[in-house]
């Protein structure tokens, strides 16, 4: 078999859907989603093989104007997402949240700067076309885009519901070529089970939580074992703290009686569980950490630098 393979990097603004395009991609998430920015913190590789071609994505997190440390280190996630790579993704929306007439926003244009910087070839995803009544309006965007940078091809498509996917996917696998397969073909992805559970926890908080709470929560997990019940029964112990960085903000995460934190552990056991496929048990303690996010010792503990 003549096997092919691609690198692809996704980069776009916070919360234009870009992790929600890779889970949607591999028919399994691996990686956390919300409305909240910022979502994603790290590099997440996801991998997708169709016989002898496979490609590789790399979900980066959002670019955006940096407020602390761990914002730096998200943003040189973004560049080195970009490194090394056969081509990109630029993803936007179909309804954007700045005026046309503006031109496109400061994070935006950096990220074309780079594009043209590295000399990539680059695809236009617009997503969330679901929410577009008037699809006319996808021609001004269209327009905008290109008078910036020369895309290999521009597809509008929803990764909520999956339409224009398969046609995204047909361009992506005109990026590939000529060399071994980095995966196995049956893996999805690069990340280790505890980082991704961590992440099921995080998702959670990001969910559950008020919006200016979950940007100073990290998870630390700290156990994450398989064992058998009494009965002989496969069970994985899973016991978290979670980080916060002010003591208002640990009450909040705890809840009246704890009920907050109790609903937070019961769905990401749902989700373990469900992951994993067999049952699971979840112990979540808080800690505060004051301004952790500024702290390089920490970014680095929790594996986000």
């Amino acid at each position: 078999m003549n096997e092919k393979s691609a690198f692809i990097t996704i980069i776009g603004r916070p919360n234009v859907g870009k992790s929600s395009l890779m889970n949607r991609i591999l028919g399994q998430k691996v990686a956390i989603v919300s409305d909240k920015p910022q979502t994603t913190r790290t590099k997440i590789m996801g991998v997708y093989t169709k016989g002898a071609d496979q490609l590789v994505f790399i979900d980066t997190p959002g670019f955006h104007k940096p407020r602390n440390m761990l914002d730096k280190s998200m943003n040189k996630a973004v560049g080195d997402g970009m490194a090394d790579v056969d081509a990109a993704v630029l993803v936007v929306e179909a309804k954007p949240k700045f005026s046309l007439e503006g031109g496109l926003p400061p994070a935006e244009t950096e990220l074309i700067k780079e594009l043209k910087r590295r000399r990539l070839k680059a695809v236009l995803v617009i997503n969330k076309i679901d929410i577009l009544e008037n699809k006319e309006e996808l021609l001004t965007l269209i327009a905008q885009y290109m008078g910036q940078f020369e895309f290999e091809a521009v597809v509008p498509l929803s990764a909520k519901t999956g339409d224009g996917v398969d046609i995204f996917l047909s361009e992506a696998f005109k990026f590939v070529k000529t060399s071994p397969h980095y995966f196995s073909d049956d893996d999805i992805t690069d990340q280790p089970e505890k980082v991704m559970v961590a992440e099921m926890i995080r998702e959670k908080l990001l969910i559950l939580l008020d919006k200016e709470v979950p940007h100073g929560i990290a998870v630390d997990l700290e156990r994450f074992v398989e064992r058998d019940t009494a009965d002989g029964e496969p069970i994985l112990d899973v016991e978290a703290t979670i980080i916060c960085e002010k003591e208002s903000h640990k009450g909040i995460i705890i809840g009246k009686g704890g009920a907050m934190l109790k609903k937070i552990g019961t769905l990401a056991r749902r989700d373990i569980e469900e992951f994993f496929g067999i049952r699971a048990s979840v112990k979540l303690w808080v800690k505060v950490k004051e301004d952790w996010r500024n702290r390089q010792g920490l970014i680095h503990t929790f594996g986000l630098d």
